[in-house]
């Protein structure tokens, strides 16, 4: 198989490691819940290998469409964490179920929306070229969207946001920024540049099965009390793609400019806040750590309908 077929075939090779997953931590829940460990390597692997496809040297071309910019941030960090707000207000009496749905939802994702949006028809290098800023920016306005939405219901801890920064974004990106530089003086850097560029979707097919595989006798255990969010996560589904339709159209984007920002603000980054909720207080991490996957079991498949959808809605 080549790369190219492997980066072609990956959604069936995602959703295969989901099922195998449920699979697993159904059927063998007490050797699967010790994957939990493996949860934050396993991710700052993922990041490591999605790093590297990075152009980081050469961002200045990419993010020099202003407009795209200004739409993907106008998309992000002011429509839909309005969205947000408002959907979750019914969501106040179960501050697990709230702080695990903020946490989910007030996060762009920086991973495998790459993938949807080149599916989609979107300009997956531009949305590639636009990770670091969305990093950045969701770390500094996460705190500050939880503080205003939580108010009082639960205290957070700075320090896991600090750690989860540290591990799962400086370091990988620090990395892969130092190994694109070594290659284009070292052969031996460049294969090993070259090698990793096969690997991001094992990795995020291997960070799907360690999360949900370690997590899903959780939400199975819990169903009943992750119902009211359910609701929550599907009117997200229906609303956020408009909202990033309504950002790029305000911006006068291109049409595959405008899937990628569809795409960008309907995706949202469940596989990196993991580790945050799991760091939650005792009496609300195992509840939110639910809702944060169940938001991904929920998404994968509305990824499916946003394929289809959106190169026909955004012309």
């Amino acid at each position: 198989m080549t790369r190219e077929q492997l980066e072609t075939h990956q959604i069936p090779i995602y959703f295969a490691a989901v099922l195998a997953a449920v699979a697993f931590g159904l059927l063998a829940s007490d050797t699967a819940r010790p994957l939990q460990a493996l949860v934050t390597p396993a991710i700052a692997v993922l990041m490591y290998a999605m790093f590297l496809q990075i152009p980081f040297l050469d961002l200045r071309q990419g993010l020099g469409n202003r407009r795209f910019m200004a739409a993907l941030l106008l998309a992000n960090f002011i429509l839909v964490p309005l969205l947000v707000w408002a959907i979750t207000r019914g969501l106040i009496d179960q501050p697990a179920l709230l702080v695990g749905a903020l946490l989910v939802l007030l996060t762009p994702c920086i991973d495998y929306v790459v993938v949807f949006t080149h599916i989609g028809k979107g300009d997956a290098r531009l949305t590639l070229a636009a990770t670091p800023v969305l990093l950045l920016a969701q770390l500094a306005l996460l705190p500050l969207y939880l503080a205003l939405m939580l108010g009082d219901n639960v205290r957070l801890a700075i320090t896991p946001f600090v750690e989860a920064f540290v591990l799962l974004i400086v370091l990988p990106m620090a990395l892969a920024v130092v190994t694109s530089a070594g290659a284009r003086r070292s052969r031996v850097v460049a294969a090993w540049n070259h090698a990793w560029a096969w690997l991001p979707v094992p990795a995020m097919a291997l960070v799907l099965l360690v999360v949900i595989a370690s997590q899903i006798a959780v939400v199975q255990g819990d169903f009943k009390h992750l119902l009211p969010v359910v609701p929550v996560y599907l009117g997200f589904m229906l609303a956020a793609p408009l909202l990033g339709m309504f950002a790029a159209r305000l911006l006068c984007l291109s049409a595959t400019e405008a899937r990628s920002v569809t795409f960008s603000a309907a995706t949202r980054n469940s596989l990196v806040v993991l580790p945050l909720a799991l760091a939650l207080p005792e009496e609300v991490r195992g509840l939110a750590a639910a809702a944060v996957i169940t938001q991904t079991l929920v998404e994968l498949v509305s990824e499916l309908v946003y394929v289809r959808l959106v190169p026909r809605l955004v012309r």
